[in-house]
């Protein structure tokens, strides 16, 4: 009996449970209302295109030009730093050290300088002169002691090699003398003019390797190259710093001038020929079109290049080329930061419909 009827119920509940099932499902919602209204054109004729908010110098990534362990970070994001300000600064313990070095060797090259041009010390002279006599007098002894001999009236009584002798000791007496006056006029004449070019020289090459150490040493210390905000750090003390080529995504800082904005706004290279320098634009933020500005326009950037920010969007293709066009607004304008996505609205021709090629008629063919 249970089973008679319990069978029976279980598929009626089941049926309307299915039934119930179906019915909810096919009712239709309705939409949620956006968080914001999407942005609207202002121009009866305009040309959308994706941009970038930028600074307007550009956004500027420093690196440093010497590698090595980061010993001070000065700033942190959102600083305004004055040109020339140091934003971080390189362990110069070594190269502290290497200019203690070269600076001794200056000093050094210096000292032998100035030994030079101060030759002769008026201490020098006296010797030589006191050898200059001592010589003197032994070649005034020479030759008394060989005018003793050849004065003799018997040449008989004189050995020939005593003659020989005496001569032969006014002869080195002689040339001793000439020795002894050369050197009087050298150590009077001073330091020989190239000997003293290439001391000069001499210091002039430690001074120049003073000056490249201390060159090193003040390029350690990074500094703003613009008057600007800091936009991003990504360096601490203690971390090391490699030098190279730097972009936006590996900069050790971003640093830009934020007081007015730049917004690099990416056409469609079909849509370019419809722009016109000079023409109005508005951009609105993503994500809530009512944030909008005018914006003024600055330049075209004549190079079509590669699209780099894809939308997402299934009909968007890799290889789509743009042309960048930059406009700015003040700071205050709207809300909005450096790097952030807005919508560009621009003025521009109207479209033009491409021409229907003419029609052609082929004559029927011949049956026969």
């Amino acid at each position: 009996m249970v089973r008679k009827f319990v069978l029976p119920l279980l598929a009626v509940a089941g049926l309307a449970m299915a039934i119930n099932t179906v019915r909810t499902s096919a009712q239709v919602r309705p939409p949620n209302p956006p968080v914001a209204e999407p942005a609207r054109s202002p121009f009866a004729f305009s040309v959308a295109g994706s941009g970038i908010i930028e600074s307007s110098s550009e956004n500027i990534a420093v690196g440093t030009p010497l590698a090595g362990v980061v010993a001070k970070v000065h700033v942190k994001p959102g600083d305004q730093v004055k040109k020339g300000d140091p934003l971080f600064e390189i362990d110069n313990r070594q190269l502290s050290a290497e200019l203690g070095v070269r600076e001794a060797a200056l000093l050094q090259a210096r000292a032998k300088l100035a030994k030079l041009k101060q030759s002769p010390r008026a201490e020098e002279v006296p010797p030589v002169e006191a050898r200059l006599a001592a010589t003197q007098a032994t070649l005034t002894d020479a030759r008394n002691q060989l005018e003793v001999l050849t004065a003799m009236t018997d040449q008989r009584a004189i050995v020939r090699e005593d003659l020989q002798r005496r001569r032969d000791a006014v002869r080195i007496a002689e040339a001793r003398v000439s020795e002894a006056q050369a050197e009087v006029a050298l150590v009077k004449s001073g330091s020989w003019a190239p000997d003293i070019a290439i001391a000069d020289a001499d210091v002039a090459a430690a001074q120049a390797q003073v000056n490249s150490i201390r060159t090193d040493l003040e390029r350690l210390i990074v500094r703003a190259p613009i008057d600007g905000q800091i936009l991003q750090r990504n360096v601490r003390a203690g971390e090391f710093a490699q030098a190279g080529t730097a972009n936006a995504s590996s900069a050790l800082i971003l640093i830009g001038n934020t007081d007015l904005l730049h917004i690099r706004c990416d056409i469609d290279e079909n849509d370019a020929w419809r722009l016109t320098a000079g023409a109005k634009a508005r951009a609105s933020l993503r994500g809530n079109g009512e944030i909008a500005t005018d914006v003024s326009f600055v330049r075209i950037e004549p190079y079509v290049v590669p699209k780099r920010s894809l939308t997402g969007e299934s009909t968007e293709r890799v290889d789509t080329r743009v042309l960048q066009v930059l406009f700015s607004f003040p700071k205050g304008a709207m809300q909005a930061y450096v790097g952030q996505l807005v919508d560009v609205r621009i003025e521009a021709k109207p479209g033009q419909a491409p021409a229907a090629p003419a029609a052609t008629t082929t004559p029927p063919a011949n049956k026969g």
